[in-house]
């Protein structure tokens, strides 16, 4: 059986992992805004480009905020957001709660990734690396927090009520 702490240390790596791939599509994308004939080290080719995709409309906002909205922002600081927000969640490794919390948090993070994933190569008939790195982190973000959860609870001695 996997030690909790082996969990706990692969969350973190995730995190480390998902900030960076965050900071690098942010960086892609306010630079391809500013410059146009600034090519990323991810844009492969015609239909592998992470550049095309994090300045499409899909790019900020999830595709689905009005263009005035303040929460219309890069996808990528939601990430950034995220993946910091896991990593001090990670932190507090007895609490129930926040186990179970870090759970929701994956699992509304996989969803979006699903539905990012369909608009990428449905919709935008691309595949951007960066993206897909995204993905894999958020999914294998899910499984480690899901097991962190069922450790946490496994683990706590039930009280019995008086």
């Amino acid at each position: 059986m996997v030690s909790l702490s082996v969990y706990r240390h692969s969350v973190t790596i995730l995190c480390v992992v998902g900030i960076s791939l965050s900071l690098y599509a942010f960086y892609v994308e306010t630079r391809k805004t500013s410059d146009q004939s600034y090519r990323a080290a991810c844009d492969i080719s015609e239909r592998m480009s992470c550049s095309r995709v994090l300045t499409s409309r899909w790019g900020r906002g999830f595709g689905l905020l009005p263009s005035d909205s303040p929460l219309n922002l890069p996808d990528s600081l939601f990430g950034f957001i995220y993946y910091c927000l896991s990593l001090i969640l990670n932190r507090s490794h007895t609490s129930t709660t926040i186990a179970r919390l870090r759970v929701i948090f994956s699992v509304i993070t996989n969803l979006g990734s699903v539905y990012l994933g369909y608009i990428l190569y449905f919709v935008l008939h691309d595949v951007c690396i960066v993206c897909c790195g995204m993905y894999i982190v958020n999914f294998i973000l899910f499984i480690c927090n899901l097991k962190l959860l069922i450790t946490t609870t496994t683990s706590k001695p039930k009280q019995k009520k008086q």
